[in-house]
């Protein structure tokens, strides 16, 4: 249900397999994503930070580090997403979703140059064209379902990456 992006729907199963397993890192993460798509971006960050006490040295740390940064950038507390997307970066720096993030926070935060790089390194890093335009992220399926998800991507993620660069087309 997750990889279909119902993520509402997915909710009690991963709400399930924690009460079986209440330490798999990877159901705290994939709840969290859940959370966060499905609108309860308040519930995201103490599952996230979790599964980074239980496995701090996770493969997915990158990943989990941008999804804080994430919820911080949709919430507006922009240097919080920064530095949560420069922990991801330094985790993982060949990963394009974490440099858009980062590209987006920068933009918003004034730092244009900065934001270009990173969006820069995104596209540079990407093996389709996702961050070529926000058409095309769009297209993929970013913020699809939840109206306040998706008021708070264009407010905010969106807003970023075209104060960094990244065309409308």
């Amino acid at each position: 249900m997750r990889a279909q992006r119902r993520f509402a729907e997915a909710l009690p199963e991963y709400e399930t397999v924690l009460a079986v397993n209440p330490n798999w890192v990877w159901a705290l993460h994939a709840l969290g994503q859940c959370k966060l798509y499905s609108g309860s971006i308040e519930e995201t960050i103490p599952l996230v930070e979790r599964a980074i006490r239980l496995s701090p040295r996770d493969p997915l740390l990158s990943v989990w580090y941008w999804q804080i940064g994430f919820v911080h950038l949709l919430q507006s507390r922009t240097d919080e997403a920064i530095l949560w997307f420069e922990k991801a970066r330094g985790a993982g720096p060949e990963v394009p979703s974490v440099r858009a993030g980062l590209a987006s926070a920068y933009g918003l935060n004034g730092e244009t140059q900065r934001a270009a790089a990173e969006l820069a390194q995104a596209r540079r890093l990407s093996a389709d064209d996702r961050h070529s335009s926000i058409a095309r992220l769009k297209a993929i399926g970013t913020f699809r379902g939840v109206p306040k998800i998706h008021a708070l991507g264009e407010a905010t993620y969106f807003a970023g990456l075209r104060k960094a660069g990244m065309p409308e087309e």
